[in-house]
């Protein structure tokens, strides 16, 4: 018994130890009230050059994002397939930037950089389910635009209103799942290094280096395989889009090429900008990263392709940019009439 008791105490002792590190590290997560984020700027000038800035992005994203839905919405010769996924996309963008650019223009103009702990949690939440959603409805779009080349005698069966409605459907419920699968993970753990976040916005990595257990590996594993995922409908899309060349190529008039590759640009020029900045914002070599670096890269993947999507689809579509402008002199004729004085 006497070998046997020193060495229960030692394990005693020791798990006492392991617990009691356990109730600190849970002690310092939940005492954490608020996040700290990047600020862009310490000056006062360049702070409020950066909310003039991110207030017009905003603005020119509302504009442009807010005329296509309402465009969409109202134009009966836009409610097909291709136009109801467009109207989809252009939520997805509204709610996307909606997500980071206020939070960051207030912290700059009243010159803070505190977000609190629910916020932080709502802005992963809506931005991992709005980033997801995106991703989805985009490899849902390429889908439409094979169809619509390579089997266009089977278009309206294929894509019809209920199985457009169901697609949709799908990609909003996958963009939820993830949301609420990497936001439960990522805030379950505990988190001892501090609140600072060296980024504009609440990140799930910026908030993994925060934390102080090996429960970590949980959500690295997570997002493995949720790039695993989104590979797969990289492939999709690339593969779809070999089988349009393949079939635009084999089109004898150049009239007929010429407006099949038109349909099909803008929305592989929005693939391209997405893809682009998200992948280099996380897969680039750690050379290339320093704070400045990361902030620009933050701002090319989060802000800027939703300003720039409306511009995108609107410049190469010729029956999109006619159904606006109607819709805008429809809207400026009843101001003349409502302003004008009656008879």
């Amino acid at each position: 018994m006497s070998c046997v008791c020193p060495g229960l105490k030692v394990g005693a002792e020791t798990l006492g130890k392991v617990f009691h590190v356990q109730r600190q590290q849970m002690s310092n997560s939940s005492s954490i009230t608020q996040f700290l984020l990047l600020a862009f700027a310490d000056t006062r000038e360049l702070q409020l050059l950066h909310f003039c800035l991110f207030l017009g992005i905003y603005l020119a994203a509302l504009l442009g994002n807010g005329l296509i839905i309402t465009t969409i919405a109202c134009d009966q010769q836009l409610h097909t397939p291709t136009y109801f996924f467009l109207l989809n996309l252009s939520l997805l963008d509204l709610g996307s930037i909606s997500t980071t650019v206020p939070k960051s223009m207030a912290n700059s103009l009243w010159d803070t950089k505190a977000i609190s702990y629910a916020g932080c949690v709502a802005q992963i939440f809506l931005y991992v389910f709005l980033f997801s959603a995106e991703f989805s409805l985009l490899t849902i779009m390429s889908y439409d635009r094979h169809v619509a080349i390579c089997k266009p005698l089977h278009y309206g069966t294929l894509l019809g209103s209920r199985a457009c409605v169901h697609m949709a459907a799908a990609a909003w419920g996958a963009g939820f799942l993830a949301a609420l699968l990497h936001t439960a993970n990522t805030f379950s753990l505990p988190l001892c290094q501090g609140n600072a976040l060296h980024q504009f916005f609440c990140e799930i990595p910026q908030i993994l280096k925060l934390s102080c257990s090996d429960s970590y590996l949980r959500e690295v594993g997570l997002l493995v395989v949720s790039v695993w995922l989104f590979f797969g409908c990289f492939l999709f899309i690339v593969v779809s889009y070999v089988q349009i060349f393949r079939a635009v190529l084999r089109i004898p008039s150049e009239q007929g090429r010429h407006k099949a590759f038109s349909t099909c640009l803008p929305h592989l020029a929005v693939v391209s900008l997405f893809l682009s900045t998200g992948f280099f914002a996380y897969l680039k070599p750690s050379s290339v990263s320093s704070p400045l670096v990361d902030l620009v890269v933050s701002v090319l993947y989060s802000v800027v392709p939703p300003a720039l999507n409306p511009l995108i689809y609107s410049l190469r579509n010729r029956q999109l940019k006619d159904a606006v402008w109607k819709l805008i002199t429809g809207w400026l004729s009843e101001a003349r009439n409502c302003s004008s004085p009656s008879a």
